[in-house]
């Protein structure tokens, strides 16, 4: 699936549910909140390496992932930021990036 399509899947979901009229500083407490919700699905998934439910907590982390990526697709679709073209150029200038590690 192409990141517009699921830009405009968001677009289409976020109108349908009254969510476009949440402002972008709304949206992005929203998205901070759901940041805030994958480390503690995380803290759970790491201190418990070997559990026998370690399916169910990977499902539920990437639940939340989900809700990050939506919040910043609404964010973008507030925006009217296209991400498609911005992974294009943000990829093509990542190329030439050195980082220090």
């Amino acid at each position: 699936m192409r990141i517009s399509t699921l830009q405009r899947e968001v677009r289409e979901f976020s109108k349908s549910k009254g969510f476009e009229n949440a402002t972008i500083e709304e949206r992005t407490l929203f998205l901070v909140t759901e940041i805030g919700e994958v480390a503690q699905e995380v803290l759970k998934i790491s201190s418990k390496p070997d559990s026998e439910n370690s399916n169910e907590l990977k499902e539920q982390l990437s639940f939340e992932i989900y809700d990050v990526v939506w919040n910043l697709f609404d964010l973008a679709n507030k925006l009217d930021i296209d991400l498609e073209d911005a992974f294009r150029k943000k990829s093509e200038i990542n190329k030439y990036r050195h980082w220090d590690v």
